[in-house]
């Protein structure tokens, strides 16, 4: 099978889905405890996360524009549906969708960039919590970016670290 999977791999000019994580505004900032990564300095694959650093923390508290985004049941059941909408209407391909309380994570196929897929599913959430008077216009739910793992072979697809952060996967 890993055999098998190499190949595919070498044969393959794009990669058969994405592990799309995003966050909401404020729920993990540089300089916390469990750690975090910058796009300078911490941001390489099988490198150790940036450590806890109090005045890295403090600072970037102090710089948070709105209060931090935490998403309830009603909120977390509307972007899920945002999401499933995007994938419909431009036909990507969904294979699991988990939305939490501070974060979210999607596994899904898609002919783009995943950086264009992510900002889709932030956008149309965005909007239907807008929609539905579920966000103030006032305040921005999402943190700027987030994690876009390519996912080239089966293995990849259906790797622990993978269902770990997608239950029922």
């Amino acid at each position: 099978m890993t055999k098998r999977d190499y190949i595919d791999f070498q044969d393959r000019t794009q990669p058969l889905a994405f592990l799309i994580t995003f966050r909401c505004y404020g729920t993990w900032l540089h300089g916390e405890d469990r750690g975090s990564i910058d796009r300078r300095h911490y941001h390489r694959f099988g490198t150790p996360d940036m450590p806890a650093n109090k005045k890295i923390f403090t600072q970037e508290q102090e710089a948070l524009r709105t209060k931090r985004m935490w998403l309830n049941k009603r909120q977390r059941s509307v972007v899920e549906s945002a999401i499933k909408e995007v994938c419909d209407h431009r036909k990507y391909g969904l294979y699991a969708v988990n939305v939490r309380t501070n974060h979210v994570h999607v596994v899904v196929a898609a002919s783009v960039k995943p950086e264009h897929v992510m900002n889709s599913f932030k956008s149309y959430a965005t909007r239907k919590l807008r929609d539905v008077s579920l966000l103030d216009t006032k305040l921005k739910p999402w943190s700027r970016h987030g994690s876009t793992r390519y996912l080239w072979t089966q293995d990849q697809l259906s790797d622990d670290r993978v269902r770990d952060v997608l239950p029922g996967w």
